[in-house]
């Protein structure tokens, strides 16, 4: 078979051209910029594009589909040449679903936690030695793709995310799925570009409950109140089981997980992690898995890419990174550092990188996310703001907005940088998290700052 690839630099596209590739197929691809990793990754296995841009020129008759990435926009020239062929073209998620659609569908929705909770259940699985099919949004220890699509794999774990399928399709990706087994971990409005209200953004997971296909399962977050009313609320014929926190300890900096067979120590840690284990445990026993394997697989989990990542530690000090950028992942990451340093000083540093948290409206969301850090630092770049054509945020818009007097903000990526580099890290835990780097910071160095 052979596919091409418009826009195949992205994370998801180049992992999935990756799989392809694996698997046996013929795949090409454009885009007009590549950065690493997916640049390194896609030469290593001969599919880097010879040059950068769009080529109409590949888009033959002998191409047996396209693939079209978010990057690409509605009027992308290899994209029209697509549509006057009349050549079939589908979105990222419609093309994981043509690959699955004789395999048992497990996905997992939500706001937050569905990356970690998806690792942990493929974690159980490679631990248990059962080969599954995957879609996973970060890179994890022991795997070598985000993707892996086989003919003979009898599940698919999906992790499904809420933000549109193509330029041309609007629809959110998890709606194309259709999971026979579904996981929803929380509901916190994101992506205000997309979903301007909060009942629109609670909508997309109405109409997630509602595409399980009948007679599967929906596992869900109880604790959560939006994720309780919508699962509840669904006429669909399937079965609904709901999950809360389990009971644990936290005891010299280390977690405990109560087990039936008593306290177990785990790796990961903070409530939002432990109710996201109480979710993956639910899914990995709907796939055959019972709960002493699982409690003897999950205690070595380690967490997944950027989530938590422990990135330096001497005797008194210790620095973590973190994707979190919402509200409420920042909320659950502050609490979850301090909950396990309580006798420590939390430093909290938030960038506001994306287009959601540097909208002046939605700035309000933030209100109380960075209550749990002794100390909290917020950067954010006016120049980011601008690229974005949004409205100009003030510091005074971003201390209201988060309630706190001793907020400490910088707009300026040098001046950030000096003031982390003369901290005393003594009896400090540090926490930076963004889904950018500051403006410049090279983590490596902050390695350094912790001895």
């Amino acid at each position: 078979m052979n596919v091409h690839f418009i826009a195949i630099g992205g994370a998801a596209m180049h992992n999935l051209a990756i799989a392809l590739h694996n698997k046996g197929y013929q795949v090409t691809g454009s885009d007009d910029v590549i950065f690493d990793p997916s640049k390194s990754r896609l030469e290593a296995k001969g599919l880097l594009p010879e040059a950068f841009g769009w080529f109409p020129e590949k888009i033959t008759q002998d191409l047996d589909a396209i693939v079209l990435g978010m990057h690409a926009k509605a009027d992308n020239p290899e994209l029209l040449k697509a549509q006057e062929l009349g050549l079939t073209i589908y979105s990222y998620p419609e093309f994981l679903y043509e690959q699955s659609k004789h395999k048992t569908r497990v996905v997992i929705g939500g706001s937050h936690g569905k990356t970690t909770i998806t690792s942990m259940i493929l974690h159980v699985m490679h631990y248990h030695d059962i080969d599954v099919d995957y879609m996973v949004g970060a890179q994890l220890e022991g795997f070598d793709v985000m993707v892996k699509l086989t003919d003979d794999n009898d599940f698919i774990v999906l992790e499904g995310d809420e933000y549109l399928s193509s330029p041309i399709d609007r629809r959110p990706k998890f709606h194309l799925y259709q999971p026979n087994i579904a996981l929803l971990s929380g509901i916190a409005w994101d992506h205000i570009n997309v979903f301007p209200t909060f009942e629109n953004y609670v909508e997309q997971f109405s109409i997630f409950i509602d595409s399980i296909t009948k007679g599967g399962s929906i596992t869900y977050n109880v604790e959560d109140e939006s994720v309780k009313q919508v699962v509840e609320a669904s006429e669909n014929p399937i079965r609904k089981f709901p999950y809360d926190t389990p009971e644990y300890s936290v005891e010299d900096g280390e977690t405990l997980l109560e087990t039936p067979d008593g306290p177990m120590p785990i790796e990961v840690f903070g409530k939002h992690n432990l109710n996201n284990l109480s979710g993956a445990k639910w899914i990995c026993q709907q796939m055959g898995v019972d709960e002493d394997d699982f409690y003897e697989a999950i205690s070595t989990f380690k967490g997944a890419s950027k989530r938590l990542e422990k990135i330096a530690e001497s005797k008194n000090s210790v620095a973590y990174k973190d994707f979190a950028h919402s509200p409420s992942k920042v909320k659950a990451t502050t609490n979850a550092v301090k909950e396990q340093y309580k006798d420590r000083t939390v430093l909290a540093c938030l960038e506001l990188h994306t287009y959601s948290s540097l909208n002046a409206e939605f700035l309000k969301e933030y209100k109380g996310a960075l209550d749990a850090a002794d100390v909290a630092v917020v950067f954010y770049s006016p120049h980011a703001v601008e690229i974005k054509k949004l409205k100009e945020v003030t510091k005074n818009q971003i201390a209201n907005a988060f309630e706190r007097n001793d907020l400490i903000i910088y707009t300026n990526p040098q001046e950030f940088k000096e003031y982390l580099f003369s901290q005393n890290f003594d009896d400090k835990a540090l926490l930076l998290m963004s889904s950018g780097n500051y403006g410049g910071l090279d983590f490596e160095e902050v390695k350094g700052l912790i001895g």
